[in-house]
């Protein structure tokens, strides 16, 4: 399996902090907030990713994370030129994924606990896994909805 972080969009609601810095580089405690779903993918023993984002940060990225090497990691870099929504990256690092299976993580989300991520990477075969979590302010996320059945709603708002 490989590993897909977007890190790109315009950091709007971190402005003006994020003017002169991507948001995913912002330090979160003791590291750039992109470590967080970086480590998610390292513990679910993805050893190749793509790093997205836009033509601005994308040199940055490529300074603080290099190859992947000293992570025992190999990193691809692509651009995406505009925040084009999440769908999109799976077409930007196509030449990248080809046929397999693929893990896509945002750059800017922080997991903690439990082994749920481990298990249905692991366990994973065909289709789609998604995990989501539920705020009392949908519409300032991205959204996804689910039927009665958990079943992804083709419909997104």
């Amino acid at each position: 399996m490989k590993g897909i972080i977007l890190a790109g969009g315009k950091g709007s609601r971190l402005y003006p902090v994020t003017k002169g810095i991507n948001k995913h580089l912002i330090s979160v405690y003791d590291k750039p907030l992109i470590y967080y779903p970086l480590t998610v993918l390292i513990a679910a023993n993805i050893k190749e990713i793509a790093i997205i984002s836009s033509p601005d940060h994308i040199d940055s990225f490529k300074a603080l994370l290099g190859d992947g090497t000293q992570f025992g990691l190999k990193f691809n870099y692509f651009i995406q030129d505009e925040p084009n929504g999440i769908p999109e990256c799976f077409i930007i690092a196509e030449q990248m994924i080809k046929n397999e299976n693929v893990m896509l993580i945002l750059g800017d989300n922080i997991f903690s606990g439990g082994s749920e991520i481990n298990d249905a990477v692991s366990s994973f075969t065909t289709g789609a896994h998604i995990f989501a979590y539920k705020v009392n302010n949908p519409n300032e996320y991205g959204v996804v909805r689910f039927n009665e059945k958990f079943n992804m709603i083709k419909k997104f708002i």
